[in-house]
């Protein structure tokens, strides 16, 4: 068994764990050129997926509102409406406060 086993120190345990999951970059320049650009199209394969999903998710929205939103109505509930009278709440305002 190696003398390195058992060994207790807290800044070597550190030092090897961060070593251990740290991503290195390659030293070749040419593969780390591939390799970032591999990275770059990636993200833009992923940015240009995820709007075309939230595209497609705003267009069966309004299909879904056009087809199965007609015909009900908006407010009020009445059956028998007629398109004549027009519903709200008045106040009648004193011919003294419209003068000033």
């Amino acid at each position: 068994m190696s003398s390195q086993s058992f060994r207790f120190d807290q800044h070597f345990f550190q030092s090897r764990m961060r070593a251990a999951f740290a991503p290195r970059k390659p030293r070749n320049a040419l593969l780390r050129f591939l390799l970032g650009a591999v990275g770059l199209g990636l993200l833009v394969l992923l940015v240009a997926f995820g709007a075309m999903v939230g595209a497609c998710m705003l267009a069966v929205g309004l299909v879904y509102k056009l087809v199965w939103g007609r015909g009900k109505p908006i407010a009020g509930g009445h059956a028998q409406h007629d398109p004549r009278v027009v519903e709200g709440e008045y106040r009648v305002v004193e011919k003294s406060a419209l003068q000033r």
